[in-house]
């Protein structure tokens, strides 16, 4: 007997009755979600999962309920400017984040989301990382924690925000209720930014050792998402979704290249992994329309020590098990099931996560890739002056510009808009005369150079656009310092956090000095 048909004889008729009834229920949501009232009504994943007995033990999203019930917090931001903490919840019941919570509270300065809160009632949230095996960039001390307002998205037509991980940005939960340890059967998925990721280890979501250490083959079980290669992938180029198992990125039975893994495209990616005593499957799809595709279905890997399975139980997101932190990707919402979820309760919740309307957020003001433009400061001081490099030195600085200004000086406060060469759904900005050089941060300060092929000179050279601090134009926020942002202090140029421990971060007109108006090109 195969194990499918195993399973299929084991469920219970008023489970199977219960699922028919939720599936149908988020199929009306795909017809009718336009509204809160209309989203609220259906059956959110958590409610199909237990209809197919297979409940949820650890629900986490930053925009919005996974149970049609939920009606509490989401997450927790805290504030640079004071330290001050809030909890964002939901607009109501079943309902969607409350982000002009989060813009109100955080106006004017910057926030980390330092709680995901689990709405399974289990307690398992999720907060800052702590040290681990790894020995990285953030060894010795705690991970980074992701900018509240960096990945701002539309879910049924509400604006919510999506966690956003740099490299050296991290969360965990060592000691959870629930969730399965050794051969015990569970399931996950996530909903993540398909064009965030990189090929860092390990930008993982899911099941872990529980003392961030590496703690051998089979010791971890995680939905994986990235264009690493050092362990697994598949066809293409990747992105790939994979499973983490330990010592292992597992595309299929196989270690390395398995030819059933396709390269990901989809802007908001499904992911889901689970696994049962020697059987797992991976399954992914496009979260705004269309059905899950089954990348694996079959046995545990071919390589020792991953039958049976010694999963701990601990959860992460954003790092490996041993906390490797060079990642970066993007989080939505995600959840974590006591037992082995058939393909029929996934569809389910698959039909609900198309219904909930996952779109793009368009930052006003945001600088088109390939445009040229110039970057004005908007502090009352200083709105005639401009973001510039100096010709002596190459560094950053703020001057005035105007129509009766040198041609030099109109070309050097002059920039060419490029993908992030450190992250692609960022930006960078290059030098309009001085071609192949980009503004970049070096030892906190601002300056033109040319950019390796290296990881970390790639990602100093990349900013997010997010929107301005003080109401007008952008703010840019280093893609790999979370916390820092483009700011202008004494006429030179900084990454500046707000009231940190140099005399740029102070926290006098930071709003003012980090929000910058992007205009037609000077050259």
């Amino acid at each position: 007997m195969s194990v499918t048909s195993a399973r299929t004889r084991r469920t219970r008729p008023l489970a199977l009755l219960a699922l028919v009834l939720a599936m149908a229920a988020a199929m009306l949501g795909v017809q009718t979600s336009t509204g809160v009232s209309a989203a609220a009504a259906g059956a959110r994943p958590c409610d199909l999962y237990a209809a197919g007995g297979t409940p949820c033990v650890a629900a986490h999203s930053s925009t919005r309920a996974l149970y049609s019930a939920y009606n509490s917090r989401l997450y927790q931001v805290k504030r640079a400017s004071d330290g001050a903490t809030r909890d964002i919840g939901v607009l109501g019941a079943g309902g969607y984040a409350d982000a002009a919570a989060q813009d109100s509270f955080c106006a004017g300065t910057s926030c980390l989301i330092t709680v995901l809160y689990d709405q399974s009632g289990r307690g398992n949230h999720l907060t800052q990382a702590p040290p681990g095996g790894f020995q990285g960039p953030a060894a010795g001390g705690y991970d980074n924690l992701a900018e509240a307002s960096a990945a701002p998205v539309t879910v049924g037509g509400h604006k919510a925000y999506g966690v956003f991980v740099a490299p050296g940005t991290g969360y965990r939960n060592n000691r959870t209720n629930g969730i399965a340890t050794g051969d015990q059967p569970e399931g996950m998925y996530a909903i993540l930014d398909g064009s965030h990721r990189n090929g860092g280890c390990c930008f993982d979501y899911g099941n872990a050792e529980t003392n961030s250490l590496d703690n051998g083959n089979g010791t971890m079980e995680t939905i994986y998402f990235g264009d690493s290669k050092a362990w697994g992938y598949g066809t293409g180029n990747g992105p790939w979704v994979m499973a983490d198992l330990e010592n292992g990125l597992f595309s299929g039975v196989n270690r390395g290249y398995n030819a059933n893994s396709p390269s990901i495209s989809h802007r908001f990616l499904t992911a889901v992994v689970k696994g049962e005593s020697n059987h797992w499957a991976i399954r992914a799809g496009n979260a705004q329309s269309g059905g899950l595709a089954t990348h694996y279905d079959g046995p545990r890997p071919n390589a020792s020590g991953y039958h049976p399975m010694k999963k701990e139980g601990a959860i992460i997101l954003g790092i490996g098990g041993d906390n490797s932190n060079s990642s970066a990707g993007t989080f939505y919402e995600g959840v974590m099931t006591s037992g082995y979820p058939s393909n029929a309760t996934e569809n389910a919740v698959q039909a609900d996560i198309n219904a909930a309307g996952y779109a793009t957020y368009a930052v006003p003001g945001t600088p088109a890739v390939g445009s040229r433009v110039s970057l004005r400061a908007t502090t009352a001081c200083c709105t005639n002056t401009y973001l510039r490099h100096n010709s002596a030195d190459s560094n950053a600085a703020l001057a005035a510009v105007s129509s009766s200004s040198t041609s030099a000086d109109k070309a050097a406060a002059t920039w060419t808009v490029r993908a992030g060469l450190g992250d692609a759904s960022c930006v960078s900005f290059e030098s309009a005369d001085k071609p192949g050089q980009y503004l970049r941060h070096y030892d906190f300060r601002l300056r033109v150079d040319s950019i390796d092929s290296g990881a970390l000179s790639r990602l100093d050279a990349t900013f997010c656009p997010q929107a301005g601090h003080n109401g007008q134009g952008v703010s840019l926020r280093s893609a790999n310092y979370p916390s820092d942002f483009v700011r202008h202090y004494d006429y030179g140029v900084y990454a500046a956090s707000h009231g940190g421990s140099h005399a740029w971060d102070a926290a006098t007109a930071w709003a003012d000095d980090t929000s910058w108006v992007v205009t037609s090109p000077w050259a």
